[in-house]
């Protein structure tokens, strides 16, 4: 259900105590000479749909812009410094508890929201407003991903280029596969990016001229459908695990005596 095509009358009847919610999150930034900037947050609003629509659980509106300053250099990204996303995020969640939900799912796409999404939820935990918790569509299916895909890449790679392919296939740049292939980063250990342990970049164009890693070019309509579908089934294992847990598992445990 999507709680903003409803009237308060019959959000009044449907929310009630111990509901889940699932709230998108991406960013709308930089993803490559192929892929449009709304890629983060198209991914992460499609997956809510679905499972929405499985499970019956409130879907909010979704959040388009996140923490993505490390790509400013490329035009039209957009981004929020992290304290304010996160104020922003956590005061979203308490208004969905005010109404009765204490249980949330943070349906993310974008990695430079993760650890501040993490904070978000300790915060509301630490003083029992809800139960509020991360979720990487990749992240679930790590193994897939792998097998899918020869040469993967972090950011506007061949992962995210499926999920587009799948979702919004007009909105991918076929023509210019290859460019982000040849003029990006395929093989992130060929780069600098990890020198005696440390971490020597800042932002992405750092690594890749145009902002794009990994080979795009392996997507198929066929693995692209897979990828959606399975990311998709996991998050509705995760709402419907959520669901069936008492409220009391889920409060801080008491200090040890």
């Amino acid at each position: 259900m999507y709680l903003a095509d409803h009237t308060w009358p019959e959000l009044g009847e449907s929310l009630s105590d111990e509901s889940v919610a699932l709230v998108p999150l991406g960013s709308t930034e930089q993803h490559g000479p192929h892929l449009p900037l709304a890629t983060d947050h198209l991914i992460a609003e499609a997956l809510a749909t679905a499972a929405a629509e499985e499970t019956g659980a409130v879907r909010t509106p979704t959040v388009t812009v996140g923490v993505s300053p490390h790509h400013r250099q490329f035009p039209g990204t957009m981004w929020v410094d992290p304290p304010e996303f996160r104020d922003y995020v956590e005061s979203f969640t308490r208004n969905l508890a005010y109404h009765g939900i204490d249980r949330v799912v943070f349906v993310n796409a974008h990695g430079g929201n993760v650890q501040h999404l993490r904070e978000v939820g300790r915060r509301l935990h630490e003083d029992e407003t809800a139960y509020a918790i991360e979720w990487m569509w990749d992240e679930s299916i790590p193994e897939l991903v792998d097998d899918l895909f020869e040469h993967n890449g972090p950011h506007a790679g061949p992962k995210e280029t499926a999920m587009i392919t799948h979702i919004a296939p007009e909105l991918v740049k076929t023509d210019r596969l290859e460019d982000a292939r040849d003029d990006g980063l395929v093989h992130l250990d060929e780069s600098d990016a990890m020198v005696h342990g440390a971490r020597t970049f800042y932002d992405s164009i750092d690594n890749s001229a145009n902002g794009a890693f990994g080979d795009p070019t392996d997507v198929t309509e066929e693995k692209a459908e897979r990828l959606f579908e399975a990311a998709s089934d996991q998050l509705v294992q995760l709402v419907e695990w959520l669901d069936a847990r008492d409220r009391a598992e889920l409060l801080p445990k008491d200090r040890v005596e």
